[in-house]
């Protein structure tokens, strides 16, 4: 058997599901996410840190929610790390998730996995996928790159060692991370080392959270160096408890749990930062870190039949087959995922984790909680020690910015135009040395706005100074991608820049950044959008087939794509300032406009049933393409609106043919309760049971 280690960069054939493209509506919409209460017993520390940090929105970022449950097999670029004790697999194209860690040794798969991927909602972008370990940064929840492509190279190191590195610009909260693994001749575990630079004048929020899906039978259990734990059953509640004394169960064995949890595991500030999952025979993922990466946690999704569902859901099972279920062992920068950790300006954090088959001995490992944590603690010392982590990370720090010797696969073109905003804002930005952002990634997404930079190269630097009216004006074309910042706000709203569709880009920035929940805030961006259209659209205007006549003296009006978005942003804009009615209105009236764009589609269809105008789903339906109709979510939307408008027999129909909502979120029980509307006493079909308790 040779002792060495080798990177291999290859093709995985993956059944996998078509993603579709992204959305072409901005994310002004506030983050859906149920309300917690952290308080009552939790330590001030995580009640402070959960209190502040929360994004708004994803925006910039579009929404990924156009996928469909058919899959086709695909070839995705793999990156294969191997050594005589591991074989590691990373899918670079899929968020660099490290999708298979193969132990050697005894043959067995450390990481729930499979040939198949499928796409669910249960991203900050809508679009997930279960197995592997995923790469988490940004704010609560599953991150804006889970599912999209990063930059990756492989870097060869003065002492001979290749090391894999992928990293991307993060355009929540304006930072680059980057993920270097490598695999030690000899070595039981695999390393990787996260870096995360923060080239902005003030602190931001950070988040970052590695989790690791890992196979779960009914023996498999999760052990942490921690007798506590803070709970969260999907209740809206956090409670300290004992994990290995969990109402009436002991929860650490993951298939006891009858309802879904997470439970972050309160380790000592001295502890050493491991957790290690094990089977029937002892063998199962041990993930450690250095100290930075301080948190721990247990994710379950339950016994009950919408645990059972979401994991079918998730991880389709072949006729015959028995269902594969999984659990999640995770690590993060705090100790629970309600926090965020503040990052200074202008500093980079770095830490280390190690990945391998920790080899419990079961019959110590699945006794008294004490004693499985002082067996598991020494299996993870001779796994690797706390010297042999630390080593990694000083080795890492020399690594950190050896220019790439090989690349394999591009990113987004967003660090490209970043490094060129900055520059031209004369804005600090990071060393690109082992990070490039080359310029052949950008594309058309942002060419309008690297266009709009250039246009304004050389001018004050505050554009909409008195002395820039001497220079020639370029009137903003509009752009279908969206970006963020006062300085690209600034450009905007520059007399040389203006247009109609400057204007609407304004008041989107401005939509998204603006207090959803502040009636002047609202009020100003109802007149911005309103400007932008320069006049306002009636039924009369639908019926005649006209447009709004855009700014007088700007040039053109809104052109077909944007025209619509900024009906649609005033109609939410209205509805956030109480405006409930008219806001449905101008939703109604973009989608006159688009009828053929499924996400607005979709969204207007959403909010009038959510706001008791059923009717309003019928008129959008007149008037949309038949491949629409056949949509799972618009068939739900149907059955709502049919419902809701006192015709409960054809709502009845539609469910008992059958739908298929592909995108239907996490926690959801939408069907269900549907289904006990308008076919009450009948049992709830097993698809459409999906409930989280």
């Amino acid at each position: 058997m040779s002792n060495a280690a080798t990177i291999n960069v290859t093709t995985r054939t993956i059944e996998l599901a078509e993603l579709g493209p992204e959305s072409p509506l901005p994310t002004v919409q506030p983050l859906l996410e149920p309300p917690y209460a952290v308080d009552g017993g939790i330590p001030a520390e995580i009640v402070e840190g959960a209190s502040w940090g929360k994004a708004k929105n994803i925006y910039p970022y579009p929404l990924q929610d156009a996928y469909t449950r058919e899959t086709s097999a695909t070839g995705l670029t793999a990156v294969v790390l191997e050594n005589e004790h591991l074989k590691a697999t990373f899918l670079p194209q899929l968020g660099g998730r490290l999708w298979q860690l193969t132990d050697k040794d005894t043959g067995k798969e450390l990481l729930h996995t499979g040939d198949r991927i499928q796409f669910a909602n249960l991203a900050l972008r809508n679009a997930w996928f279960a197995g592997g370990i995923e790469w988490n940064i940004g704010t609560r929840g599953h991150s804006p790159t889970t599912c999209a492509p990063l930059h990756t190279a492989v870097v060869r190191t003065p002492e001979g060692r290749e090391v894999l590195r992928m990293w991307e610009f993060d355009r929540l909260r304006e930072v680059v991370f980057q993920i270097d693994a490598w695999l030690p001749a000899g070595s039981k575990v695999l390393f990787t080392a996260v870096r995360i630079r923060n080239p902005n004048d003030h602190a931001v929020p950070m988040y970052w959270w590695s989790n690791a899906a890992i196979p779960m039978t009914p023996e498999t259990r999760v052990i942490a160096p921690a007798g506590r734990a803070y709970a969260t059953g999907y209740d809206g509640s956090m409670t300290v408890v004992r994990p290995a004394d969990f109402q009436g169960i002991d929860a650490t064995w993951p298939a006891r749990n009858p309802h879904a949890a997470d439970f972050f595991f309160d380790l000592a500030p001295e502890q050493r930062r491991w957790e290690v999952a094990m089977d029937d025979a002892g063998d199962g993922l041990a993930l450690i870190s250095s100290p930075r990466l301080r948190g721990r946690k247990l994710f379950v999704w339950g016994g009950n039949a919408g645990g059972h569902r979401w994991q079918e859901w998730l991880t389709p099972s072949s006729q015959g087959e028995e269902p594969r279920r999984y659990a999640e062992i995770q690590a993060g920068l705090a100790q629970t995922q309600f926090e965020h950790v503040s990052m200074p300006a202008g500093t980079s954090w770095q830490w280390v984790e190690a990945y391998g088959n920790a080899r419990l001995d079961p019959s110590q490992a699945g006794g008294a909680w004490d004693a499985a944590v002082g067996h598991a603690g020494e299996r993870v010392d001779a796994l690797v020690s706390e010297e042999a982590v630390e080593a990694a990370l000083a080795d890492s720090a020399r690594w950190a910015d050896l220019a790439p010797t090989e690349f394999v696969a591009a990113g987004s073109g967003w660090g490209a135009l970043e490094r060129a905003r900055r520059h031209a804002s004369g804005m600090d930005w990071i060393d690109e040395s082992g990070t490039p952002f080359a310029d052949e990634s950008l594309t058309a997404d942002q060419a309008p706005w690297l266009d709009l930079l250039t246009a304004n190269a050389g001018i004050v630097e505050k554009p909409f100074e008195a002395s820039v009216s001497e220079e020639a004006r370029q009137p903003f074309g509009g752009a279908g991608s969206f970006v963020r910042g006062l300085d690209w706000e600034d450009l905007l709203a520059a007399a040389r820049n203006e247009s109609a569709e400057a204007a609407f880009h304004h008041a989107v920035m401005v939509h998204a950044r603006a207090d959803a929940t502040n009636a002047e805030d609202m009020q100003a961006v109802i007149g911005m959008y309103r400007r932008a259209m320069g006049g306002l659209v009636t039924a009369d205007t639908i019926a005649a087939g006209n447009h709004p006549d855009g700014i007088v003296g700007a040039g053109a009006p809104l052109g077909n794509r944007s025209l619509p978005l900024a009906l649609r942003g005033l109609g939410l804009a209205l509805m956030a300032a109480g405006e409930v009615d008219e806001g449905l209105i101008q939703l109604n009236f973009a989608c006159h406009y688009a009828p053929g764009n499924r996400a607005l589609l979709l969204e207007a269809m959403s909010l009038a049933v959510d706001n008791g105008w059923p009717e309003m789903v019928f008129d959008v339906l007149e008037r949309a393409p038949a491949s629409l109709l056949s949509l799972g979510r618009v068939k739900f939307l149907q059955a709502r609106a049919h419902a809701d408008a006192g015709n409960r027999g054809a709502a009845a129909a539609i469910l008992k043919a059958g739908i298929e909502v592909p995108d239907l979120r996490e926690g959801a029980n939408s069907i269900t309760e549907l289904w006990r509307r308008v076919c009450p006493g009948e049992d709830v079909p097993e698809q459409y049971q999906f409930s989280m308790r």
